[in-house]
């Protein structure tokens, strides 16, 4: 793969940071990659070669190309960093004999622009995960710290089955206005077609955390450090009695991986449950009213029918506070509509039982048995359907490979 001809453009009355991509060793199209936003942020867009890099190594790897070669300077630690995000990557997903990608490029030795001295942004959601962090970095941080939260980055279309119309995004802008102005943030609007290199499910589940590290560098000049609300917890491990949080494309051994020496990548929120975050946001009305989960419609209007947005009505039933929110459909969240929650199981490791388990107990205290059975049976029926993908593999590893899989595990687990 060749990274070249990086350039700053206009597109109408957007700045724009460009490159252009080519393939190598497969057959994909090229695709001149872009980082844009609005004109009041023209100053702090960067073409940082940083950015471009971090989007094209992963996906560079997936599909088989030998190198990544960019016509650029880079940071020595980054491509150390890249260098260990890649074994990570291989080690969770693909196994020993995956080619890591070469990085040719030249040593930048020192800052090639004019940058802020310590300014910390954040990936802004209006998710549960990012609503936390902001909280708990306005109750533990001065502002006079350079870890104070001061930009929010909003990405146009980042999740997989976003309702990408700009309206909607526009709409979503303005609605953030009220909670932007009582947490002192500017909202920093970024659209990026960089999905586009591989717009599968599968990529952006490995590829996750290295695009939000991408749009990070993007802002370089901006911004000395980035925090990436973290998705899974280290207390709900014990929900799932595993002993690691498992893979996944933002991960604490991955996320940090994205930096360099001018920008570091923090995985903000490992300590915290997602119901642990719930309850440090239970008393900010602001911040209840504009909660944007609804994984069909982001960042429209909640639906209340999808997994995501029952899960969340879930949680703030258990802290108290659904009624207060605002955030979603009226009318009583019922057994009937929890019941009908399937919970799909990641190719990838990743998880949510442990949202889902933690919920049992505070729904009994709030007087909602018949919630708390109605979660006890999700979970129990996506047990079931683990369970019964583990005998199938089983079955054939007796049939077709004379227990070879089942000798691998033991030789490897003993």
């Amino acid at each position: 793969m060749k990274i070249e001809n990086l350039r700053t453009e206009k597109k109408g009355n957007r700045p724009r940071v460009a490159a252009s991509i080519t393939w190598e060793d497969c057959d994909r199209p090229a695709l001149d990659m872009y980082f844009e936003t609005e004109e009041a942020f023209e100053e702090g867009l960067t073409c940082d070669p940083h950015a471009f890099l971090v989007g094209c190594v992963l996906p560079a790897m997936h599909h088989g190309e030998k190198r990544v070669r960019i016509d650029a300077d880079i940071c020595p630690e980054l491509r150390e960093n890249l260098n260990t995000a890649m074994h990570w990557i291989r080690h969770w997903y693909y196994g020993p004999d995956r080619e890591l990608v070469t990085i040719e490029a030249g040593i930048r030795r020192g800052l090639s622009h004019e940058r802020t001295t310590g300014r910390t942004g954040f990936f802004f959601s209006g998710g549960i995960d990012c609503l936390a962090a902001l909280r708990a970095n306005r109750l533990n941080y001065p502002k006079e710290h350079p870890g104070y939260i001061r930009d929010g980055l909003l990405i146009y279309g980042q999740n997989i089955e976003s309702d990408s119309r700009p309206e909607t995004f526009a709409k979503a802008c303005a609605e953030f206005a009220e909670l932007v102005a009582e947490s002192g943030i500017v909202l920093v609007p970024v659209y990026s077609n960089i999905r586009l290199l591989d717009d599968s499910k599968e990529m952006f589940s490995i590829n996750h955390g290295a695009i939000l590290g991408a749009v990070a560098h993007a802002f370089s000049r901006r911004l000395t450090s980035v925090c990436v609300s973290a998705s899974d917890s280290i207390p709900g491990l014990r929900f799932v009695r595993s002993p690691i949080v498992k893979p996944h494309g933002s991960h604490p051994l991955l996320d940090p991986c994205f930096g360099s020496s001018d920008m570091r990548i923090r995985h903000d929120g490992i300590t915290m449950t997602r119901l642990d975050k719930t309850r440090l946001i239970a008393e900010w009305d602001t911040a209840l009213r504009n909660i944007k989960v609804c994984g069909p419609n982001w960042p429209g209007r909640n639906c209340g029918q999808c997994e995501k947005c029952i899960r969340t009505m879930l949680e703030l039933l258990a802290v108290g506070v659904l009624d207060r929110s605002k955030a979603f459909p009226a009318g009583a969240i019922t057994e009937e509509l929890v019941a009908r929650v399937h919970i799909k199981k990641s190719a990838f490791g990743y998880t949510i039982d442990d949202d889902y388990l933690e919920l049992i107990e505070p729904l009994k205290r709030v007087g909602r048995p018949d919630l708390a059975h109605a979660v006890g049976q999700v979970v129990r029926r996506a047990g079931q359907k683990k369970r019964g993908l583990a005998t199938k593999l089983r079955e054939l590893d007796r049939k077709y490979l004379a227990g070879t899989l089942a000798k691998t595990k033991k030789l490897v687990t003993s």
